[in-house]
């Protein structure tokens, strides 16, 4: 009886140490299916992407101010141009008959300025009659009221002769009349004659324009013209050429999103490439943000206008080009690959009193290095691979992330500050069917 008693005992020890050893490799199992990844410190960069156009800081239209048929064109595309220079032609034979028609006109209205001053002249010539002949009457009137005193005349003499010197006064009157009316058609003759030369020096204008001028240097980037085509220029000049003033200073107008404009301010650093040339980065500085809001598709963006220099004129306008602006860098902080952050494991065990993670989550204080923590900075949890196998969650407060990159912000003295250290390993997920099956599919939002 003794031996069964032994031998059952014998059995279920066994069976207890078979069950001890299947819990213990499953353990190391589900320890071992996790895949970590170290905390590091170093530099951490935050940028703002974007697509944009390669244009020149300063290009002109080049238009026509008149209509006609284009005679000849003198300049091509990438021909380099001085300010002055004539560009084309538009056939000027109806704008030189416009200008021999001026100066007919004016050479009439020139005519009818010297008839005019003939008219004054001999309206002056009739007013000095009249003023002779009112003068002689005058004195014919004295000697005749004399005479009346004498009884040597009548005095119906010396009333005809007071009649003579009223009608030659108002005969004075009219010949005054007659010439302010001479001088007022002298004044409109010359007022005609100024028309008329204005008239003349519109069409020698037109015909000026006629020439197509290079308004300022640089080189033409776009023509719009051929020999024979017509221009018509009414309500707006019609774009002939497009001339980019210096190519050496360009730019890059990116339209970056609503949601990360705010990020972006003048003065930041930026960088671009193109796909002419893929593993060369060019480098510019944010010299400008349009206010002006663009939508495409319920998609507001605002234009954020990137100076750099070309040398050599590598980049040509209308390039596409990927920018990453600069907007916030750290340096010497503790980091973690953003995929900690969207691991969820239920079964984890917390690290600390539950009060202790409170209120590490809770501390504005500064963080390491001296620098103040951000205030309201997003709050999230890590976790650490246990000493028995098992996963340990630690709440912890995250700072500035670059996207695949976060930092963390650890108070010195902190329980989390002896856990979290450079090299210590993080969960950053398991494999498909390993042991966190019911991990969330994603973490909180982080904080660019």
């Amino acid at each position: 009886m003794n031996r069964k008693w032994i031998a059952a005992l014998v059995a279920l020890l066994l069976l207890a140490l078979g069950a001890a050893a299947w819990w213990l490799g499953r353990d190391a199992e589900e320890a071992a299916a996790y895949r970590t990844a170290p905390l590091e410190r170093g530099r951490l960069l935050a940028s703002v992407s974007a697509s944009g156009t390669v244009t020149p800081v300063a290009q002109v239209q080049v238009g026509s101010q008149v209509s006609g048929q284009m005679r000849e064109v003198l300049v091509d595309f990438n021909s380099e141009v001085k300010r002055g220079q004539l560009l084309a032609r538009l056939d000027p034979e109806t704008f030189e008959y416009r200008v021999r028609q001026a100066e007919a006109d004016v050479d009439a209205a020139r005519a009818s300025v010297l008839t005019a001053q003939a008219n004054v002249q001999a309206a002056q010539a009739s007013l000095s009659r009249a003023r002779v002949e009112l003068a002689e009457a005058g004195r014919d009137l004295e000697r005749k009221q004399g005479l009346v005193a004498l009884d040597f005349v009548s005095p119906a003499e010396a009333e005809r002769a007071r009649a003579a010197v009223a009608t030659l006064g108002e005969g004075v009157k009219v010949a005054q009349a007659q010439l302010a009316v001479a001088g007022a058609q002298e004044r409109n003759a010359e007022a005609v004659v100024r028309q008329r030369e204005a008239q003349l020096a519109q069409a020698r204008v037109d015909l000026q324009r006629t020439q197509i001028r290079a308004p300022v240097d640089g080189i033409v980037i776009k023509r719009s013209i051929e020999p024979g085509q017509t221009v018509a220029a009414s309500l707006q000049a019609p774009e002939l050429f497009v001339i980019a003033r210096n190519l050496s200073d360009m730019q890059v107008e990116a339209l970056v999103d609503e949601a990360d404009i705010g990020r972006v301010s003048l003065g930041q650093t930026a960088g671009f490439t193109v796909d002419a040339f893929p593993s060369r980065q060019f480098e510019g500085t944010v010299r400008q943000m349009r206010k002006a809001a663009g939508s495409s598709q319920n998609v507001v963006t605002y234009t954020v206008v990137v100076g750099f220099d070309n040398p050599g004129t590598a980049l040509l306008p209308g390039m596409t080009a990927n920018v990453r602006i600069l907007t916030a860098r750290r340096e010497d902080v503790l980091k973690l690959p953003n995929a900690a952050l969207r691991v969820r494991l239920p079964q984890a065990e917390p690290v600390g009193s539950a009060a202790s993670a409170r209120s590490a989550a809770a501390d504005d204080g500064p963080a390491k290095g001296g620098k103040p923590a951000a205030a309201g900075a997003a709050r999230g949890r890590v976790y650490l691979p246990g000493s028995d196998g098992r996963p340990q969650v630690v709440e912890v407060r995250l700072g500035l992330s670059d996207g695949s990159m976060t930092e963390l912000i650890v108070a010195p003295g902190s329980p989390e500050a002896a856990l979290l250290q450079p090299g210590t390993a993080v969960i950053t997920g398991v494999p498909a069917g390993g042991a966190a099956r019911n991990r969330a599919p994603s973490g909180p939002r982080l904080p660019l």
